[in-house]
C-alpha cells in the first residue's frame, strides 16, 4: 500500500466517522429530553400544553430553517457549516440546562436550528463524498442515529435520579455534539461550496399543485405528527399507567432502537416491489395497533412501542424513497422534498401542543391515543395512494385522483 493511498483511506475514516458522529446529535439531543419533561412541568408549575412546546419549537425550527441551510452551505461550505452546527446545539443545551423558564425555550428553539441544519447538510454530503455507498451510509446513518437516541433516553433519568437533577442531565446530552465537534475538527481545512439545489428549485410551482406531491407529503406529515407526540409523551403516558420514570425512559429508549431497525433492511426489499402501495398500508396499521396497545393494553408497553418504533421508522424510509421513486428528475425531487419536509414539520409541530391540550381537557390519555389511531388510519389512505407505481406530472390520468 502506498503513503498516498494510506492517506487517502485515513482521510475517509476520520469523515466517515465524523458523519456518523453528528447522526448521533440530530435526535438524542431533541428526544433525549422527553423522558424528563413530567420533571420540568413540575420546576416550572407549567400546563401539560405549555410543556408540549418543548417538543414543537424544534419542529418549527426545522421546518424554518430548513430552507435556508443550502445558502448557508454555499457561503460557508458545508463541512464549516456542520461545525457550526454543533456548536450551535452545545448553546442550546447549556442554554436549556440553565433552570430558567426562558431560557429552557430559547435553548430548545437553538437546539432545533442545530438539528435543522444537520439533517439537511449530513445527507447531501454523504452524497457527495460517496457516492456509490449512498443506500449502505443512509443505513448505517439511520441506525447510528436511533441507537444514539435509545441511550440517551436511557440514561437522563438515571442521571436526574443520582443527584444531578434534569438540569444535569439535559446537560448530560451535551456529550453528543462536543464529541462530534472535535472528531469534525480535520474537516474543517476542506470548505468546498455545497451542490444542493437552488431555491428554485424548492419553489416549484408544480409541486405544489400535484395531488400526488401532497400525497407523498401527507404521508410523511402524519407520520410525523404521531411520532413527535409519541416521543413527546409517552413517558407521561407511561408513568400514568403505573411506570416508574425509570421504566418509561427505558421503555422510551426501546422506541428509538425500534425505529432504527429497518434501515437495516426496509431498502431492499423496496428494491424488489413493483409498487409500494402494501408496505405502505402496513406500516401505517403498526402506528394504529401501537397506539391502541398503549390505550388499552398498557401492561404491554413494551410490546406496543416496539410495534410503533418499527413502523415509523419504516415509513420513514418509505416516505424519503418516494421522493425519488415519484419524481422524474433531481430538480423535482429537490422540489418535493422541500415541500414535504415545510409542511411535514409544521404539521408535525401541532401535535405534541394538541394531543397535551385534549390531555388536559379530558384529564386522560385515552382520547390523544384513539385520535393517534384515527390519523394512523388516514395515513394509511395517503400511502395507498403514494404507493401507486406512477410519477408527478406522468399523464394528468395517472397523477390525478
Amino acid at each position: 500500500m502506498t503513503t498516498s493511498s494510506s492517506a487517502s483511506i485515513k482521510k475517509h475514516g476520520l469523515l466517515l466517522l465524523g458523519i456518523l458522529m453528528i447522526a448521533t446529535t440530530l435526535r438524542v439531543t431533541f428526544t433525549g429530553a422527553a423522558p424528563l419533561l413530567d420533571m420540568v412541568r413540575d420546576a416550572f408549575g407549567l400546563t401539560t400544553a405549555q410543556t408540549g412546546i418543548l417538543t414543537t419549537l424544534p419542529l418549527l425550527a426545522f421546518a424554518i430553517v430548513s430552507p435556508m441551510a443550502a445558502g448557508i452551505a454555499r457561503r460557508f461550505g458545508t463541512e464549516r457549516s456542520l461545525f457550526g452546527a454543533m456548536l450551535f446545539i452545545c448553546a442550546g443545551i447549556a442554554a436549556r440546562s440553565a433552570g430558567s423558564a426562558a431560557l429552557l425555550y430559547v435553548g430548545t428553539a437553538m437546539i432545533g436550528c442545530g438539528i435543522a441544519m444537520g439533517n439537511v447538510l449530513l445527507p447531501s454530503l454523504i452524497k457527495r463524498d460517496f457516492p456509490g455507498q449512498v443506500a449502505r451510509l443512509t443505513g448505517a446513518y439511520s441506525l447510528t442515529m436511533g441507537v444514539a437516541a435509545a441511550l440517551g433516553s436511557v440514561m437522563v433519568v438515571p442521571v436526574a435520579l443520582h443527584g444531578y437533577g434534569w438540569q444535569g442531565a439535559m446537560l448530560s446530552l451535551m456529550i453528543f455534539p462536543i464529541i462530534a465537534a472535535l472528531l469534525w475538527l480535520p474537516q474543517l481545512k476542506n470548505h468546498a461550496p455545497a451542490s444542493l439545489s437552488t431555491n428554485a428549485a424548492l419553489h416549484n410551482r408544480g409541486i405544489w399543485s400535484s395531488p400526488l406531491a401532497w400525497q407523498v407529503t401527507m404521508y410523511l406529515g402524519i407520520n410525523s405528527f404521531i411520532y413527535y407526540v409519541i416521543i413527546g409523551w409517552l413517558p407521561s403516558i407511561l408513568i400514568s399507567h403505573g411506570y416508574s420514570e425509570a421504566q418509561a425512559g427505558s421503555l422510551h429508549g426501546l422506541l428509538q432502537l425500534a425505529t432504527a431497525i429497518p434501515g437495516l433492511f426496509v431498502g431492499m426489499i423496496l428494491s424488489r416491489l413493483k409498487d409500494q402501495r402494501g408496505i405502505a398500508v402496513l406500516m401505517a396499521a403498526l402506528w394504529c395497533v401501537s397506539a391502541l396497545g398503549l390505550w388499552l393494553l398498557p401492561d404491554y408497553a413494551s410490546v406496543w412501542v416496539c410495534v410503533g418504533g418499527f413502523g415509523s421508522g419504516a415509513a420513514m424510509i418509505l416516505g424519503l424513497s418516494f421522493i425519488g421513486l415519484r419524481t422524474g428528475s433531481a430538480h423535482q425531487a429537490a422540489a418535493l422534498s422541500g415541500m414535504a419536509q415545510c409542511v411535514g414539520y409544521l404539521l408535525a409541530a401541532f401535535g405534541p401542543p394538541l394531543m397535551g391540550k385534549i390531555h388536559d381537557i379530558s384529564d386522560s390519555w385515552s382520547m390523544p391515543l384513539l385520535g393517534l389511531a384515527v390519523l394512523s388510519v388516514v395515513m394509511g389512505i395517503f400511502g395507498a395512494w403514494a404507493g401507486r407505481n406512477v410519477e408527478i406530472g406522468a399523464t394528468p390520468a395517472r397523477s390525478n385522483i
